[in-house]
């Protein structure tokens, strides 16, 4: 049941998440059944190309499902990884060479992916830190 809470927090919108694809299953069967009543009655489709196209609809809509379910899951595991750095020690990188040090705090989700907020021993607090901007984690 937590699972579903914290799904339910990140926003459909994340940059992991897959667009739909622009054609849905209802405009493809309302494309083929405009297909078949514009076809020409002296030569219709034949079944062949037909098992063909719905053969070839279903793969599609096959892969589509498991590309939303694999970004689900990267979604997931990434949420799963945040919240595993609460109370933790890290080392953030820095632009200047020497790398800040504190402890996660709190943990945001924003469309763009988790948000971290992390508190050095001397109280300053660097709000906004990405995953990737970590580079050791110490317990």
């Amino acid at each position: 049941m937590a699972i579903d809470a914290l799904n339910s927090v990140m926003p459909s919108s994340a940059p992991g998440s897959l667009r739909r694809s622009a054609l849905s299953q209802d405009d493809f069967i309302k494309l083929f059944l405009t297909e078949l009543s514009y076809q020409d009655p002296m030569e219709p489709v034949k079944s062949r190309e037909f098992l063909a196209q719905m053969a070839q609809f279903s793969n599609l809509e096959q892969t589509r499902v498991s590309n939303e379910n694999t970004a689900g899951l990267l979604s997931l595991g990434v949420t799963t990884q945040s919240l595993g750095l609460l109370g933790k020690q890290v080392q953030l990188k820095s632009a200047a060479g020497s790398g800040l040090s504190g402890k996660v705090t709190a943990v945001a989700f924003t469309e763009a992916g988790p948000s971290l907020t992390v508190t050095e021993t001397s109280g300053v607090v660097h709000e906004h830190v990405t995953l990737n901007q970590i580079n050791l984690v110490r317990s």
